[in-house]
């Protein structure tokens, strides 16, 4: 696949599958490329994360359904979270283990469905806690279980037209003697597609996710601090755990994306930095994906008591 500047564009896989994009300089050797992670510690790592996922986010539906029941905005947030998270472990063991062109498009459509979702609802549970602790008086009206289930449909359909063409440009690719799932972008529009998936995924991780939880929790803990309630402590402790989640999980992996579009606009586009970026997307890659086995953990189970404290 020819691009501009006389440079031969070819594909590489990294740790979500998907086709990235190094140069053969004209006059030149091709950047080498490096990889941080031994397959063996990868493979582990999706099955750890499959395992702990399944057993986490099961279980958060299970109380949430069978013993609590979905009463509130923030239980239908908690609900759709751990769907999410589902949604993004359950296909990994196939990543390790697929040569069917169809479910390699299922599989990168829901991973990226569940990739996007589970964002954007961490997001949508900032904004009610925001509403539940700062607008105690106004906002019971904004959190019924009406408007939680309608905030989560858009929230779906969002992700899933993020989502699509991750799926309609999957496909399985033969390379060095192994099949694997990739993206296939057609030639003449491979940059596009790749500039548009960048900004999306950077938009919903970075520029709209982290500046909404930080205004959002920087407000409730104002409220906060105000308060007698002797809860107070743990929950101000909660929130300064979810920001710093959020950060160590979703910005390294945005800040890479964020390069990577860089490299796509030719600015600061040379070899060094093209290896770099590529090494630094594997390893922010695996971070991301073991939120799912986190999530529970921090909004569901600990939090149980922060969601009371209001």
């Amino acid at each position: 696949m020819l691009s501009g500047g006389g440079r031969r564009v070819c594909s590489v896989t990294t740790m979500d599958t998907a086709t990235t994009e190094y140069y053969y300089y004209s006059n030149t050797e091709p950047c080498p490329t490096i990889s941080l992670l031994n397959p063996s510690v990868v493979s582990a790592t999706f099955y750890l994360v499959f395992v702990l996922g399944l057993l986490g986010n099961a279980t958060v539906l299970w109380v949430l359904l069978k013993v609590m029941r979905v009463r509130s905005m923030t239980d239908v947030c908690l609900l759709n979270l751990a769907l999410s998270d589902l949604l993004t472990v359950l296909f990994l063991p196939f990543w390790l283990h697929t040569g069917a062109h169809a479910i390699c498009q299922v599989m990168a459509g829901v991973y990226h469905l569940g990739f996007y979702s589970s964002i954007l609802f961490v997001t949508l549970m900032s904004v009610d806690r925001y509403l539940a602790i700062v607008h105690a008086v106004a906002a019971p009206g904004a959190r019924t279980l009406r408007y939680g289930i309608a905030a989560s449909l858009a929230v779906w359909v969002i992700s899933s037209c993020a989502a699509l063409p991750e799926a309609m440009f999957s496909t399985m690719v033969v390379e060095d003697d192994s099949t694997q799932c990739q993206r296939s972008y057609p030639e003449h529009s491979a940059r596009v597609w790749k500039l548009l998936r960048n900004f999306g995924e950077n938009t919903v991780g970075l520029f709209v996710s982290l500046p909404v939880m930080v205004y959002c929790y920087v407000r409730i803990l104002l409220v906060l601090r105000r308060t007698r309630n002797s809860k107070r402590g743990r929950a101000m402790r909660l929130i300064f755990a979810i920001v710093v989640i959020f950060v160590v999980f979703w910005v390294p992996y945005n800040v890479v994306v964020f390069l990577d579009t860089l490299q796509q606009l030719g600015i600061d586009d040379n070899c060094n930095a093209t290896v770099l970026t590529k090494a630094a997307m594997e390893v922010t890659e695996i971070i991301t994906l073991t939120h799912c086995c986190v999530n529970p953990v921090i909004y569901a189970f600990v939090g149980e008591k922060f969601r009371k404290c209001n």
